[in-house]
Order: structure tokens, then sequence, then C-alpha cells
């Protein structure tokens, strides 16, 4: 059994800062489970590229507000407390937050820990 607390997390290298956002990583490869869980942060104001071709991102909004953004030309949809959604088709997207959001955020594959996005959004695909 695996039991932790955000606290466990904060300051330490599971702690990941962007210039947009910063990731809390509960769960990663290494506990085994198929999925790795963060508590994310996407700071007020802000506009992040994003496009997870090598991981699927399922995302559930419990504090802000926002909206996501289907690239090149697809809708944008609202994001508040209470909205869940899914990247099961690698779609590249904008993430803007009016105010900052804080999501739960779980991957498939799962994270290591060490990853950050690149110029494109991605995050790489690391084994170790």
């Amino acid at each position: 059994m695996i039991v932790k607390k955000l606290d466990d997390v904060l300051g330490t290298e599971h702690e990941v800062k962007g210039g947009t956002w910063t990731s809390r990583r509960l769960i990663l490869r290494d506990a085994g489970m198929g999925f790795s869980m963060h508590d994310t942060l996407i700071h007020a104001g802000t506009e992040t590229l994003i496009w997870y071709k090598n991981h699927l991102e399922a995302v559930y909004c419990i504090e802000g507000k926002g909206e996501i953004e289907v690239l090149p030309d697809g809708p944008t949809y609202p994001i508040e407390a209470g909205t869940l959604y899914a990247l099961n088709g690698n779609e590249k997207h904008l993430l803007r937050a009016e105010e900052e959001m804080r999501m739960i955020c779980t991957f498939n594959p799962p994270l290591t820990g060490l990853e950050v996005h690149d110029e494109d959004g991605v995050y790489p695909a690391l084994t170790e």
C-alpha cells in the first residue's frame, strides 16, 4: 500500500516547476501502478502549449477557472472546479488559466518524475 500526503513532495525533486505550472508528482512509474498521479497548479493569467504525443492524460479540476483549446482549430471548452477532460487522442492543446487552477492529473504510461515540457509542449517517453 502507498500512502502519501502532498506535504511529502513539496520542496523535493517531485515538485517540478515550469514557467506556467507547478506539478507535485505523487505517484510515479517506480510505484508500479501503471499510471502516474499529479497535483498540478496552472498559474493564473497564463497560457500553456501542451501536446502529449507519448502519453494519455486525464485531468480533473478541483479549484480555479480557465479553458482548454484543442489545436489547430478545434473547440474551446471552459474549465472550472468539477470539470474533467481526457486527452485520449494525444490532442495538442492550449491550456489557459483565468484563475489559478488546481488539477489532479493521471498519465499513462506513468511519468518517471523527471519530465518537463519541450518546445512543442511534449513530455518525452522516459523509461527510467
